[in-house]
Protein backbone atom coordinates (compact mmCIF):
# COMPACT_ATOMS: atom_id res chain seq x y z
CA UNK A 1 0.00 0.00 0.00
CA UNK A 2 2.26 2.24 1.41
CA UNK A 3 4.71 1.65 -2.21
CA UNK A 4 1.70 2.06 -4.20
CA UNK A 5 1.49 5.65 -2.69
CA UNK A 6 4.69 6.25 -2.98
CA UNK A 7 5.42 5.49 -6.82
CA UNK A 8 5.48 8.16 -9.20
CA UNK A 9 2.76 8.26 -11.62
CA UNK A 10 4.35 8.20 -15.77
CA UNK A 11 3.72 12.29 -17.05
CA UNK A 12 4.66 13.39 -20.61
CA UNK A 13 8.40 14.53 -20.16
CA UNK A 14 6.91 18.22 -20.56
CA UNK A 15 4.64 17.73 -17.54
CA UNK A 16 7.80 15.54 -15.75
CA UNK A 17 10.30 18.79 -16.05
CA UNK A 18 7.62 21.21 -14.78
CA UNK A 19 7.42 19.35 -11.36
CA UNK A 20 11.18 19.28 -11.29
CA UNK A 21 10.91 22.91 -11.48
CA UNK A 22 8.00 23.42 -9.13
CA UNK A 23 9.47 20.84 -6.62
CA UNK A 24 12.43 22.35 -6.24
CA UNK A 25 11.70 26.25 -6.66
CA UNK A 26 8.94 25.87 -4.07
CA UNK A 27 11.07 23.85 -1.61
CA UNK A 28 13.97 26.68 -1.53
CA UNK A 29 11.80 29.05 -1.03
CA UNK A 30 9.78 27.55 2.30
CA UNK A 31 13.78 26.04 3.18
CA UNK A 32 14.24 29.67 3.86
CA UNK A 33 11.67 30.01 6.40
CA UNK A 34 12.87 26.78 7.72
CA UNK A 35 16.14 27.89 8.14
CA UNK A 36 15.33 30.75 9.82
CA UNK A 37 13.32 29.04 12.53
CA UNK A 38 15.82 25.95 12.68
CA UNK A 39 18.47 28.80 13.82
CA UNK A 40 16.96 30.63 15.84
CA UNK A 41 15.79 27.61 17.84
CA UNK A 42 19.14 26.64 18.02
CA UNK A 43 19.97 30.15 19.71
CA UNK A 44 17.74 29.26 22.09
CA UNK A 45 14.27 31.28 21.01
CA UNK A 46 12.04 29.10 21.79
CA UNK A 47 8.93 31.18 21.61
CA UNK A 48 6.73 30.36 18.89
CA UNK A 49 2.68 30.78 18.23
CA UNK A 50 0.38 27.54 19.66
CA UNK A 51 -2.40 27.73 17.18
CA UNK A 52 -3.27 23.58 18.32
CA UNK A 53 -2.71 23.70 21.51
CA UNK A 54 0.13 21.05 21.61
CA UNK A 55 2.48 23.95 23.36
CA UNK A 56 4.67 26.44 22.08
CA UNK A 57 8.12 24.48 21.68
CA UNK A 58 6.46 21.34 19.99
CA UNK A 59 4.55 22.93 17.29
CA UNK A 60 7.81 25.04 16.78
CA UNK A 61 9.68 22.05 16.40
CA UNK A 62 6.96 20.11 14.65
CA UNK A 63 7.19 23.85 12.18
CA UNK A 64 10.83 23.23 11.42
CA UNK A 65 10.57 19.71 10.85
CA UNK A 66 8.15 20.70 8.37
CA UNK A 67 9.33 23.49 6.74
CA UNK A 68 13.08 22.44 6.65
CA UNK A 69 13.15 18.85 6.74
CA UNK A 70 10.30 18.27 4.61
CA UNK A 71 11.68 20.63 2.29
CA UNK A 72 15.39 19.13 1.78
CA UNK A 73 13.11 15.69 0.97
CA UNK A 74 10.90 17.28 -1.90
CA UNK A 75 13.92 18.74 -3.27
CA UNK A 76 15.23 15.83 -3.65
CA UNK A 77 12.42 13.80 -4.63
CA UNK A 78 12.63 11.50 -1.34
CA UNK A 79 9.28 10.25 0.05
CA UNK A 80 7.54 13.06 -1.85
CA UNK A 81 4.38 12.65 -0.75
CA UNK A 82 4.86 11.43 2.40
CA UNK A 83 6.79 14.95 2.96
CA UNK A 84 4.23 16.93 1.60
CA UNK A 85 1.68 15.60 4.19
CA UNK A 86 3.33 17.83 6.92
CA UNK A 87 3.88 20.75 4.81
CA UNK A 88 0.25 21.01 3.59
CA UNK A 89 -0.84 20.42 6.98
CA UNK A 90 1.44 23.26 7.98
CA UNK A 91 0.62 26.02 5.53
CA UNK A 92 -3.26 24.46 5.93
CA UNK A 93 -2.34 25.86 10.24
CA UNK A 94 -1.06 28.65 8.69
CA UNK A 95 -4.06 30.26 6.21
CA UNK A 96 -6.74 28.87 8.77
CA UNK A 97 -5.94 29.42 11.92
CA UNK A 98 -3.05 31.75 12.47
CA UNK A 99 -4.04 33.96 9.89
CA UNK A 100 -8.30 33.41 10.11
CA UNK A 101 -8.96 36.26 11.28
CA UNK A 102 -6.25 38.67 8.90
CA UNK A 103 -6.81 40.24 5.71
CA UNK A 104 -6.62 38.52 2.38
CA UNK A 105 -3.02 39.95 1.92
CA UNK A 106 -1.89 38.44 5.30
CA UNK A 107 -3.02 34.52 3.72
CA UNK A 108 -1.91 34.91 0.48
CA UNK A 109 1.65 33.83 1.02
CA UNK A 110 0.58 30.50 2.88
CA UNK A 111 -2.38 29.75 0.35
CA UNK A 112 0.58 30.31 -2.37
CA UNK A 113 2.75 27.29 -0.82
CA UNK A 114 -0.85 25.46 0.02
CA UNK A 115 -1.54 25.34 -3.49
CA UNK A 116 1.63 24.40 -4.95
CA UNK A 117 1.97 21.52 -2.23
CA UNK A 118 -1.32 20.01 -3.74
CA UNK A 119 -0.66 20.40 -7.01
CA UNK A 120 3.14 18.29 -6.31
CA UNK A 121 0.87 15.88 -4.12
CA UNK A 122 -1.36 15.09 -6.94
CA UNK A 123 1.15 14.86 -9.40
CA UNK A 124 4.01 13.29 -7.44
CA UNK A 125 7.48 14.13 -7.72
CA UNK A 126 8.07 12.99 -11.56
CA UNK A 127 10.57 11.32 -12.97
CA UNK A 128 14.05 13.49 -11.95
CA UNK A 129 13.22 12.04 -8.15
CA UNK A 130 15.07 10.18 -6.09
CA UNK A 131 11.19 8.26 -5.67
CA UNK A 132 11.10 7.40 -9.72
CA UNK A 133 14.38 5.86 -8.91
CA UNK A 134 13.58 3.70 -6.23
CA UNK A 135 10.27 2.68 -7.74
CA UNK A 136 10.88 1.90 -11.15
Amino acid sequence: MLKRFLKPIKLPASVDWAVLILRIGVSCLMLTHGYAKLTGFLSGDHSFADPIGIGEEFSYFLTICAEFGCSILVILGLGTRLALIPLIFTMCVVVFIVHARDAFDMKEHGLQFLFAYIALFLTGPGRFSIDSKLYR
